[in-house]
């Protein structure tokens, strides 16, 4: 076919630069957003940080600049006169050290290793992010050992998971060394038993059951109860776990407060040492906006600090403006344009949180006031036809989105929640009914805990039509054991 041109009319939508920088500003995050307004002040001149100690007005009161600096300078004064008055010894005594007289800090030494008491600044310092490994085996280095005891206690260490169990087998980690350091099974286990007396208590366990002896060791032998616990911990653990109270007393021969008084004992020791030594960091939320009741009304403000305030740099302006058609201009108009449209796209964004955080308060009003027994449902829909937006658009600005409000602080999308018909006709939100489930739970009978039928059944009396399997899906999302799990002695 030979090849040919033709020409086409139509219509299409195109989205411009412009459009394309609003919707990537919108679905960012606050740490997003502020790495990307860094980003756009080094590379565009124009922009430039609205300091909030810059003061508008040009012309400062040279009164009060000149009575600062008078102040500043009487300090100074005082400071040199306090020092000339302190009196220096001309020498110390002999049992004395020169950080008895003087407070050696950071500030005034540059190559400070000694570890005065009390003074040692290094004490003070975060040491950063340390794994289970990397503390066992710092205390491992730090005990006396034998090479090839270290080449070993290494070899133990990497096997043990972050809950601090060893998941591999003594015989597998001394078939891996037996032909570089020619040992033996036995010097394998004496070294895993030096570890198991580490830091923290338990590590190193090869399961739950010697998990929990290992940390009873720390106990005084003579403390009430210490061997019935330990007959409890080596014989009938699976009962235990399986909240088998009724074979566990005809097979302990204890009655139920006896029972009720080890199990307990046995509940406050950590079947997981190894989340004791947490590796992640503490990540902070800034919320987006902030709301509040104010005589009455609730109302919805923009949290200032979420990003910093940009404006055009008004010398860079001038110059441009003064510079003409300039060929050598080109640069600084099309950042002056670039500059412009971000600081538009910044305020698009701003004014979109607000009326969708406006309208989802408006329609969570009996959430604020009540919990979350008074959620409403809500899908993305509601919202986007109450504004006239795109659903895709209330998509991106509910993601990664948060909202301080007097029960805390919560994502956006925890306000969007399905829909579950009552017998009345009416609608009930997935996040109410959770809420009336984790009550009923809270309030069951230990002794005799409420089935997922039970529960189902309850919720039916109330007029909300919810299914058993709808109440297990529930149930598991809030992390709640079945009611065989939950059975508790009284």
């Amino acid at each position: 076919m030979k090849p040919s041109l033709q020409l086409n009319i139509g219509q299409h939508l195109t989205m411009t630069p412009q459009l394309q920088q609003a919707i990537r500003l919108l679905q960012l995050s606050t740490l997003e957003l502020q790495t990307e307004i860094q980003q756009t002040l080094e590379e565009n001149p124009m922009l430039e940080l609205e300091e909030d100690n810059q003061s508008s007005d040009t012309s400062t009161d040279s009164s009060e600049t000149q009575t600062t600096t008078e102040q500043e300078i009487s300090a100074s004064d005082a400071q040199l006169d306090m020092e000339k008055n302190q009196e220096i010894p001309d020498e110390l005594a002999v049992d004395t050290e020169w950080g008895d007289i003087y407070d050696i800090t950071p500030s005034n030494t540059s190559n400070n290793t000694s570890s005065d008491g009390g003074n040692d600044y290094l004490e003070n310092q975060s040491l950063g992010d340390e794994n289970l490994q990397d503390h066992l085996l710092w205390q491992l280095q730090n005990s006396p050992t034998s090479e090839t005891d270290l080449s070993i206690g290494i070899s133990l260490i990497d096997a043990i998971n972050d809950d601090g169990y060893l998941t591999e087998s003594v015989e597998d980690i001394h078939q891996s060394l037996v032909n570089e350091l020619d040992i033996e099974l036995d010097e394998v286990e004496a070294v895993l038993h030096r570890i198991q007396r580490f830091d923290p208590l338990g590590v190193g366990a090869r399961d739950l059951r010697e998990c929990l002896l290992l940390q009873l060791e720390q106990f005084d032998p003579s403390t009430p109860e210490l061997a019935d616990v330990k007959m409890l911990i080596e014989n009938y653990l699976d009962l235990i776990g399986a909240h088998d109270y009724a074979r566990l007393q005809r097979k302990t021969r204890r009655s139920e407060e006896e029972l009720h008084t080890l199990i307990s004992f046995i509940q406050t020791l950590n079947p997981k040492p190894g989340s004791v030594i947490s590796s992640g960091t503490t990540h902070y939320i800034a919320p987006d906006i902030y709301v509040r009741k104010d005589h009455g009304r609730w109302r919805v403000d923009l949290n200032p600090d979420t990003a910093p305030k940009i404006r055009v740099n008004q010398v860079y302006a001038d110059h441009l403006k003064a510079s003409g058609r300039g060929g050598n201009s080109s640069h600084l108009k099309n950042s002056l344009q670039e500059a412009r449209w971000f600081i538009k796209s910044l305020q698009s964004r701003n004014e979109t949180l607000i009326r969708v955080g406006t309208a989802i308060v408006e329609r969570q009003r009996l959430f604020l006031e009540y919990g979350d027994e008074g959620m409403k449902p809500m899908i993305l829909r509601d919202i986007a036809e109450e504004l006239e937006m795109h659903e895709s658009t209330i998509s991106r600005v509910t993601t990664q989105k948060y909202m301080h409000t007097p029960r805390g602080v919560f994502e956006f999308k925890f306000f969007f929640s399905s829909r579950v018909s009552t017998s009345d006709g009416g609608e009930c939100s997935a996040t109410a009914i959770r809420a009336m489930m984790k009550k009923l739970i809270e309030n069951e009978n230990p002794q005799k805990p409420l089935s997922d039928n039970k529960i189902s059944a309850f919720l039916i009396k109330e007029g909300i039509n919810v299914a058993r399997r709808t109440v297990a899906k529930y149930r598991e999302s809030m992390m709640i054991p079945p009611s065989n799990e939950r059975k508790r002695l009284a």
